[in-house]
């Protein structure tokens, strides 16, 4: 009899999803109570431990369904997947409040950004404008940082999980 290989894809993309939806709640739910502009350390611990708790629900479930064995790599694969699926709601959903829900969105987020550098005291003026007009011009350059550090994050919460979770099918 013929086993069923698991597919990897699968997994990343349903779980992507889910961590994406809940993103996309959480969200919504921030810019609702406007904090969306919130550098609360709270609301950075919540955001981190949804994701890990998904992507280690999605590694094990992977290894349920693949008959109690995971490789390493099956582990890193689903972990990026995961990440990459999130980090793309994560953008799409950042476009539409930048663009739609709050267009001054940038240039709020440079002010924050300003007043900041200002309280720190480490920076001069020339180069807090710099960091101003530079947040403002090259905000779409946050994007591409999103998904590659979504990426990152979601290929180390693989590697921990998996070098946890491994177990090698027997070869004979």
């Amino acid at each position: 009899m013929e086993e069923l290989e698991v597919k990897t894809g699968k997994f990343a993309l349903t779980y992507g999803a889910i961590l994406g939806g809940i993103y996309l709640i959480f969200n919504g739910m921030l810019f609702s109570m406007d904090l969306h502009y919130s550098k609360d350390t709270t609301i950075q611990i919540v955001v981190i431990l949804l994701m890990v708790g998904v992507i280690v629900w999605g590694i094990i479930n992977f290894r349920k369904a693949n008959q109690g064995y995971l490789k390493l790599s099956q582990a890193l694969k689903i972990g990026a997947g995961i990440a990459l699926i999130a980090g793309i709601a994560v953008i799409i959903y950042t476009m539409v409040l930048s663009n739609f829900l709050d267009p001054d969105f940038a240039k709020n987020t440079a002010e924050i950004q300003r007043e900041a550098s200002i309280a720190s005291g480490y920076m001069s003026d020339e180069q807090i404008q710099q960091q101003y007009d530079g947040t403002i011009n090259y905000f779409w350059m946050s994007y591409p940082f999103i998904l590659i550090l979504y990426i990152i994050f979601g290929l180390v919460c693989g590697l921990i999980s998996g070098l946890i979770l491994k177990k090698q099918n027997p070869a004979y």
